[in-house]
């Protein structure tokens, strides 16, 4: 049986591809508070069509956060504006001063530190988050570390198994990599890889921020004591 074919309606950017999705990943300017939350809204809306997807969105888009607004043609076309200041301004200054700093000893450098010293201060991190503090504020729950083969093992750190069929999920993020953790929001990409988590294990999947080892968001308490005893009264 032939593979079905998947037309394609992304545009093609070449080598600016990667420049435009650095400036936009590191201003932020496609989270749910400044688009909405697109896979949600197209999940909704079911099209046939793009063009049927692309009405219904501006008629029904609107940011997320505590200053909403409704999403237009207008707010989008600003948000372009924003990105190519950026990057003009900002991005390809700071990129051509690394580019004439940069040495060969850099390059092998930032990929031994990333694979030795990184991996393992991420793994001493993650060890005393759960070993040191969940474990011993949910002693009833058995925590795992999500095994390779799951779907969602690039988002999920750990499982906390409320029973033997239910589990929560969690991912661990040094403060580091949101020095705000309250404004910290995931992708669209997470946020459906979280939902199949819960439509596979049944419980919610929850950021826990670290600092030095340590649960710096200690509202995720009381959220996960929460998610516990839902999914206790599923069982």
């Amino acid at each position: 049986m032939a593979k079905k074919e998947i037309k394609r309606y992304s545009l093609e950017f070449g080598k600016k591809e990667k420049v435009l999705n650095y400036a936009t990943q590191t201003y932020q300017l496609s989270r749910p508070n400044k688009v909405g939350a697109v896979m949600a809204l197209i999940r909704e809306c079911q099209p046939n069509t793009i063009e049927e997807w692309e009405q219904w969105y501006f008629n029904n888009a609107t940011t997320e956060g505590k200053n909403t607004f409704k999403v237009t043609r207008k707010s989008l076309q600003e948000l372009g504006d924003r990105l190519y200041e950026k990057i003009t301004e900002v991005v390809i200054p700071e990129w051509q001063e690394a580019f004439n700093a940069l040495t060969k000893k850099d390059c092998y450098d930032y990929i031994y530190n990333l694979t030795i010293n990184r991996t393992f201060d991420g793994y001493l991190r993650e060890k005393s988050v759960v070993n040191d503090g969940l474990t011993k504020v949910f002693p009833e729950v058995r925590f795992e570390e999500s095994p390779p083969e799951l779907d969602h093992a690039g988002d999920i750190d750990y499982l906390g198994y409320v029973t033997n069929g239910k589990a929560f999920g969690i991912q661990i993020k040094p403060v580091t990599a949101q020095s705000n953790f309250g404004n910290y929001s995931v992708s669209e990409r997470m946020k459906a890889s979280f939902e199949n988590f819960k439509d596979d294990f049944g419980g919610n999947v929850f950021i826990v921020f670290s600092l030095r080892g340590e649960i710096a968001n200690n509202q995720v308490i009381d959220q996960i004591k929460t998610e516990i005893e839902r999914l206790k009264k599923r069982t």
